[in-house]
């Protein structure tokens, strides 16, 4: 009996209609186009409008584009991952409630948070289900309304998060293809480089937390910036070694879009052309839980059976690592 492996069958996207783009951002911080472009890359980014939207909203619309391209009865998926720093509300799983909206009945559902490595850690979790046979059809969402956490004010942090979701189908496969390899780390070093002071368990919500302004992110970006750059290299170039994979070998490197000179620094420890990274920070900035998979939406047609991608991310915690994988299908 051949090895099964999960295969990723079916990619999905959706990111909302209004636009921000770095003149916006202009008129309401001490910034400029220029400095942001230099600085990361990123010239607009989504942004999530209307009452009562949440990060379901966004994740129900991926899904539903998957759903509508594959031609898949939402009955027939075993398991939902809603991979998000940006839930809906706390308690009550997102992942839930969009299984229920998107009519997948038959599935159980839950949420996974590891920052900007949700993503990653969730294809690392959706492929164990696969490759144990216990589940056929596992759909991993990554969602963030980063809009909602985000201070206006501080122009450190506004000028790179927007909002998105991308989702993606996870097959078993015996052809040799889907997931290959995952370097995964974490380091508790990284709690108060990048976070959100209030709202959790050790500071809840209170009048003086709010007029604190503690309910939006905080990131020292100096200190995450160098953390970054090391460590998606690292772990990059070390998916690469233990799979004697050389830069000819790599036909596409999916990076976590938080700064374009984090993203060359990874592909140049790598030794890949510009042509081989996929890239869009430019449009939807750093929608955190939702870049790999946007990635694989926006360069779909491009992909081809049996390439090798390599997937690169870091978030907060520290959160970081790599995975291979060879893509499962022509477009």
């Amino acid at each position: 009996m051949s090895k099964i492996t999960a295969a990723i069958t079916a990619v999905g996207s959706y990111v909302p209609d209004f636009v921000m783009t770095n003149k916006i951002l202009e008129t309401l911080v001490d910034t400029n186009d220029e400095w942001i472009t230099t600085r990361t890359g990123i010239k607009e980014r989504r942004i999530l409008k209307g009452e009562g939207l949440g990060t379901s909203y966004l994740a129900i619309k991926a899904a539903e584009q998957l759903l509508e391209k594959r031609k898949l009865d939402p009955k027939e998926i075993d398991l939902i991952i809603v991979a998000t720093a940006t839930p809906d509300m706390m308690v009550a799983a997102t992942a839930a409630y969009v299984a229920s909206e998107i009519g997948a009945t038959n599935a159980f559902a839950y949420d996974l948070q590891a920052a900007c490595s949700s993503f990653l850690y969730g294809m690392s979790t959706a492929a164990s289900y696969i490759e144990a046979g216990r589940y056929k059809k596992v759909l991993l969402i990554g969602a963030d309304k980063m809009s909602s956490i985000i201070d206006y004010t501080d122009r450190t942090t506004c000028i790179i998060f927007g909002d998105g979701a991308g989702a993606a189908l996870f097959e078993p496969n015996t052809e040799g293809l889907g997931l290959q390899d995952e370097y995964l780390r974490s380091d508790g070093v990284g709690r108060n480089f990048l976070k959100m002071d209030a709202g959790g368990s050790l500071l809840p919500a209170s009048e003086e937390t709010v007029k604190n302004r503690q309910h939006f992110i905080y990131q020292d970006g100096k200190s995450v910036f160098k953390f970054a750059v090391t460590n998606m290299a690292d772990s990059a170039a070390k998916i690469m070694e233990r799979n004697n994979l050389s830069h000819d070998d790599v036909d596409w490197l999916i990076p976590h879009q938080a700064n374009k000179r984090i993203i060359d620094a990874t592909s140049n420890r790598m030794g890949l052309e510009d042509s081989k990274v996929m890239m869009n920070i430019q449009r939807y900035g750093n929608t955190t839980s939702a870049t790999l998979p946007l990635l694989l939406s926006d360069y779909e047609s491009q992909l081809k059976k049996g390439d090798n991608l390599v997937f690169a991310a870091f978030g907060g915690g520290f959160t970081w690592g790599s995975i291979y994988l060879k893509w499962a299908y022509n477009s």
